[in-house]
């Protein structure tokens, strides 16, 4: 059976489409090996979705020095069915950040702390006005967590 790493990514803009895409994008690189990438938003995705992902990559915007609204749902609906579910199971995340993003990555790390999974790199924070290489930076995300994946390095 195949591998499958879950993208949830919150992408209210055109600039967040583009890097959630890029994730995707990384993902499916025929060199990332025979993984297959789902790519949700935190309003398609739910408890079941999880409990299937090998991986997860969860994608954010930074709100007023939180993660979405959206990111938050997916947490408060999952949190309980996965709890016992999802130990160990390992994560990245990447943020779109105005400022530094530091609130987002500590909600969102206090979250997935209590769920025990498992950061396999630290957060990519795209911070600051818009840069053409945050696209590019996600998609190296999406390559890596597919190719590590794949080699059973997580």
């Amino acid at each position: 059976m195949a591998k499958r790493l879950l993208i949830v990514a919150h992408a209210p803009s055109e600039n967040t489409a583009r890097l959630r895409d890029s994730v995707l994008e990384g993902a499916r690189d025929p060199e990332a090996g025979a993984v297959e990438a789902v790519c949700l938003s935190p309003f398609q995705a739910g408890p079941d979705d999880v409990l299937a992902a090998s991986a997860v990559i969860l994608g954010t915007t930074e709100n007023l020095g939180y993660m979405s609204g959206a990111l938050k749902d997916i947490f408060d609906r999952c949190y309980y069915p996965c709890l016992d579910h999802t130990q160990g199971l390992p994560y990245a995340l990447y943020i779109r950040a105005g400022h530094d993003g530091t609130g987002t990555r500590r909600g969102v790390e206090t979250i997935v702390t209590g769920l025990r999974w498992r950061a396999v790199r630290p957060p990519l924070i795209c911070k600051g006005p818009f840069e053409q290489s945050f696209a590019a930076d996600c998609q190296d995300l999406g390559l890596f967590m597919a190719a590590g994946l794949d080699a059973g390095v997580f």
